[in-house]
């Protein structure tokens, strides 16, 4: 498997991303600049001091006569033959910029030094500078120690140092970015509530001035869409009383005015006008009014099928059943109930032969889907029934439709967080896919 390394999508991860690189940037800048503008100097001055004490005691040892040999040996561990190269690479970072410092330290002294008075850096557990003297004219290997400011023990404090600043501003900056990313985050939440038809409490507009705004912005936005909410509410609730309560009393005016037995073929078709007429009233209503404020309850959706198969088949519509074992699912009933009608009619009213209904489990989805054998539509018309008032051209043989019913259920659908489908069957004919989340 390829691993793919790419910018972090969020905000607060591309933000703790960016502030750690600027604060690591910033530190090794500053060292280098504690290094080469403040270490160099202090070492370079130091190594001068070393050497001109190495050559005032190279003047004192060559002017000695030959016998004192042995009191230096004693006194200095010295040795005639050049002694060996011991230079360990460094395996840490501080043991990097201590053997930096040193090799300053020895490459001033080796271009500052007379060219027979050799210098040798031995690294290891005693870090030694060997120097090539002459004791009584001969030459003499003497091991001296370095100076405070050569060894470069120091360094390890100021990278410490600079470690722990570099942690506490990282640390700092998380904690800061963490409680300006905590709005968007209730921001985000309260707008997933807003788009699956709950209104959120009002969001509190402390903190920043910028998420401050956002946050008043979005609270005027509730409440306009909670006004929005109620004047439509009153609308619909207005609308049906209105429209319903002339047709109540049409109806009931015919049946006093007629006497019974006569017109019997105008009775039936007025009724059954007035029957479409609230049929298609019945349909616009229920697709303004999408169910929101419902509350959610966990439904048995294979039980909801299983009943209205058992009613459409004692109409004369069997539906085959082929029904998998599901979680109960939190749904509003009222419109889940609405949803599983509206598909199971159509595929009656449009397929009329082969109609079966299905139901799984996928991916931490419950699926539904409705089918039929009828003779199904093209591709390109499937996506566009899921619009207001659009038909398909199989609807022309039942003009008492008004385009509204796949819209309904789509609407539904994503009312749940779901999506509706529609898709050839395979066989011939047609099947609509519901996929609701099951919690």
């Amino acid at each position: 498997m390829k691993l793919r390394l790419g910018v972090p999508r969020s905000l607060f991860a591309r933000n703790v991303v960016l502030l750690v690189v600027l604060v690591t940037l910033s530190q090794v800048f500053a060292l280098g600049a504690l290094l080469h503008f403040v270490q160099r100097p202090r070492i370079e001055r130091a190594a001068a001091t070393f050497a001109a004490s190495v050559l005032l005691l190279d003047r004192l040892m060559n002017a000695e006569p030959p016998d004192a040999r042995a009191r230096y040996d004693a006194l200095l561990g010295g040795r005639t033959d050049a002694p060996p190269a011991i230079d360990p690479t460094a395996t840490d970072l501080a043991g990097f910029y201590r053997t930096y410092q040193q090799q300053i330290f020895f490459d001033w002294l080796r271009d500052h030094l007379p060219a027979d008075m050799r210098v040798r850096l031995e690294r290891g557990g005693d870090t030694r500078l060997w120097v090539k003297l002459h004791l009584a004219g001969e030459p003499y290997w003497v091991p001296l120690p370095l100076p405070e400011h050569g060894r470069g023990d120091e360094i390890a404090t100021a990278l410490a140092l600079s470690l722990a600043l570099a942690a506490l501003a990282t640390l700092t900056a998380y904690l800061i970015q963490r409680r300006i990313n905590r709005p968007l985050r209730t921001l985000a939440s309260a707008a997933r509530h807003v788009s699956a038809g709950v209104l959120p409490d009002p969001l509190p507009a402390d903190g920043p001035t910028e998420i401050a705004d956002v946050s008043l912005a979005f609270n005027r936005m509730t409440r306009a869409l909670k006004d929005a909410e109620d004047h439509r509410a009153l609308m619909l609730a207005s609308l049906s009383h209105d429209m319903r309560t002339p047709l109540t009393k049409l109806r009931l005016a015919m049946a006093m005015s007629l006497p019974s037995g006569t017109h019997d073929d105008f009775v039936e078709a007025a009724e059954s006008y007035l029957d479409r007429f609230e049929s298609i009233l019945q349909q616009f209503m229920d697709y303004a009014g999408s169910g929101e404020k419902e509350t959610l309850e966990p439904l048995d959706l294979n039980a909801l099928i299983e009943g209205l198969a058992g009613d459409f088949t004692g109409l004369g519509h069997p539906f085959e059943l082929s029904l998998g074992t599901l979680p109960p699912v939190p749904l509003r009933p009222v419109s889940t109930m609405r949803m599983l009608m509206n598909l199971m009619q159509n595929a009656v009213l449009y397929g009329r032969t082969g109609l079966s209904a299905r139901t799984w489990v996928e991916k931490r989805h419950v699926c539904i889907a409705i089918g039929d054998r009828g003779k199904g539509l093209a591709p390109e018309e499937l996506e566009r029934l899921k619009e207001p008032f659009r038909r398909g051209s199989n609807a022309r043989d039942n003009p008492s439709g008004t385009g509204l019913g796949l819209a309904i259920v789509d609407r539904i659908a994503r009312l749940h967080g779901g999506t509706f489908e529609l898709r050839p069957r395979e066989g011939g004919g047609l099947e609509a896919i519901v996929r609701l989340p099951s919690a």
